[in-house]
């Protein structure tokens, strides 16, 4: 392989590869014949079809598209729900952390693919996948904000050439509804089946482009992560040749509720449709009309409003496709037994904290944090936990900032426990398991801690791993294309690089609970990395997990 991948830059510095794409890309799949786009360096089809789902369906193939289409922009998105971050004065502007602009084209048919390769493989050559699921809360979130050229370009540059595909899936309402009508007609997590569904268009197509389906590695952040992390539970952890490795950053698999727990939220959607006491809600539901069914989606609770990370629309055990809680799967060892990598940003709690800024007594917090997640906890369960993040700024998030940053007497209190809870607890939880049993590298990711009020906030390690800042170190990226190609993040010796890579500076240990300290890669300011371990709040995360447990 490394003769090969030579090959490969030499060609692509020479120029040979301009000449080689002086007319379009064209592949040819078993529904339609498909025209991308080139450049000396990459070839992209965008915004192929991998399937057609009317609301409430489940996704299929798609009919046959006569002629050749065209595949050089990204689709529409799948519809958005209205998720706006609380505007506080004073703090700072997150838009380059955090996506919350709504894409100008959306569309209820919007599962389409796309994918990013190397202009020229050689002949017999097959390139490992790289498989992205976007983030957003399950209510947000699009394959055209991340479009994976970068990751291709160092790829090639590392003289370890990867292909990389993306896809859209269906959030909110349309995605996650959930509820007793849902569960009868076997409708639960369509999000989920939609990025099921594009890896099985991935091994059934990718070969066309020059991938191989044996080398997939499947990559997600935030809720893209928990999406990676719940694959890994499906079918009791058996996912045949579907992927065979996985990165989860920022998001683990988490404790889900059965899906009639959304059903409070499902009658609201069918009151604001006008399908109350319909015969069949469903056929009400589908033939509402796209405006008014949004604007019902609209209305119900987003991420950034009160119950924050208590999410409406979210995956939940539906009994079919997820059939217990994954935590449950998890104790038992049902799970994927493929490499992995599961790291979070050091705040991660602070940005959804932005809405509970009205509660500023040491009773408001604690009543907000026991009645938004662990409603069935009693008093004295819940009291146990909530000494271990007490109002006290220090010790709060953003940790290890004294007593800067609180923007409220409540405010890192709350962003301590939010941050643990939907991600801290769930990773340590889910590697302790893990790591005796596969392969499995952690980090934590501290490169914003200056950042005032939010430290290392979720999302501020997004453009590290694209290789996507305006002087990129490419520590993330690199990591991700030596991990897609070898299984193994760290660098190795590969006479085709074009460039060394500042990460062969550090060696990347595996996680390990044989350990007393497990280790972390850290990412610090620049481009300092460190291997630090993961022992912050043992108590804390101990008895979050414990009660999470108790009352998933």
């Amino acid at each position: 392989m490394h003769d090969l991948t030579y090959l490969l830059a030499f060609l692509l510095s020479s120029g040979v590869v301009h000449a080689q794409n002086a007319t379009s890309p064209i592949v040819t799949l078993s529904y339609g014949t498909f025209e991308g786009s080139s450049s000396p360096l990459l070839e992209k089809f965008l915004g192929i079809p991998f399937g057609i789902a009317g609301r409430f369906e489940l996704p299929r193939t798609p009919s046959h598209l006569p002629g050749i289409q065209q595949a050089t922009a990204f689709g529409p998105a799948c519809p958005q729900q209205s998720s706006p971050i609380a505007s506080v004065p004073g703090i700072p502007d997150l838009s380059s952390f955090f996506n919350t602009t709504v894409p100008l084209t959306m569309s209820e048919n919007c599962l389409f693919v796309n994918v990013i390769k190397p202009s020229f493989i050689p002949p017999g050559v097959k390139l490992p996948v790289l498989f992205w699921i976007y983030g957003g809360g399950f209510e947000e979130g699009d394959t055209s904000l991340n479009d994976g050229s970068t990751v291709v370009a160092r790829s090639i540059a590392l003289g370890e050439p990867i292909i990389y595909v993306s896809a859209n899936y269906r959030i909110s309402a349309y995605g996650f509804s959930a509820s007793k009508e849902i569960q009868a007609a076997g409708l639960g997590n369509l999000g989920l089946r939609d990025q099921r569904f594009a890896m099985e268009w991935v091994q059934t197509n990718i070969e066309k482009f020059g991938g191989d389906n044996a080398k997939v590695t499947i990559w997600g952040q935030s809720a893209g992560a928990i999406s990676v992390g719940l694959h890994l539970i499906v079918n009791g952890g058996n996912q045949g040749s579907l992927f065979r490795s996985a990165v989860m950053e920022s998001g683990s698999p988490l404790p889900l509720t059965d899906i009639t727990a959304g059903q409070v939220f499902f009658d609201q959607l069918i009151a604001a449709t006008g399908c109350t006491g319909s015969k069949d809600v469903l056929a009400c539901l589908k033939a509402v009309p796209f405006d008014t069914f949004q604007n019902a989606v609209n209305e119900s609770p987003n991420l950034f409003s009160f119950t924050s990370l208590q999410l409406v629309w979210q995956p939940r055990v539906d009994g079919e496709f997820i059939k217990e809680n994954p935590q449950d799967s998890i104790a038992q060892g049902a799970f994927s037994k493929v490499p992995l990598i599961n790291g979070d940003c050091d705040d991660e709690g602070t940005l959804f904290s932005l809405s509970t800024l009205n509660l500023t007594t040491d009773q408001e917090a604690a009543n907000f944090l026991h009645s938004n997640y662990y409603p069935k906890a009693s008093n004295a369960e819940f009291d146990i936990l909530a000494v271990f993040y007490p109002s006290n700024p220090t010790v709060g998030s953003p940790f290890n900032t004294g007593d800067l940053n609180a923007l409220t007497p409540q405010f890192k209190r709350i962003a301590a426990f939010q941050g643990d809870f939907e991600f801290q607890a769930p990773r340590r939880f889910f590697l302790q398991a893990a790591s005796k049993r596969q392969n499995v590298w952690s980090y934590t990711f501290k490169r914003s801690k200056a950042t005032p009020f939010f430290g290392a906030l979720h999302g501020s390690d997004i453009a590290e791993f694209y290789g996507s800042l305006a002087t990129p170190s490419f520590q993330g990226t690199d990591a991700l294309v030596n991990f897609a190609n070898t299984g193994n993040p760290n660098m190795r010796a590969n006479p085709g690089a074009k460039t060394i890579s500042s990460l062969s500076m550090v060696n990347w240990p595996m996680y390990s609970t044989s350990r007393s300290a497990p280790p972390l890669l850290e990412f610090l300011e620049g481009t300092m990395l460190n291997i630090t371990t993961d022992t912050f709040r043992i108590l804390p995360i101990q008895a979050m997990t414990a009660l999470s447990r108790l009352f998933p």
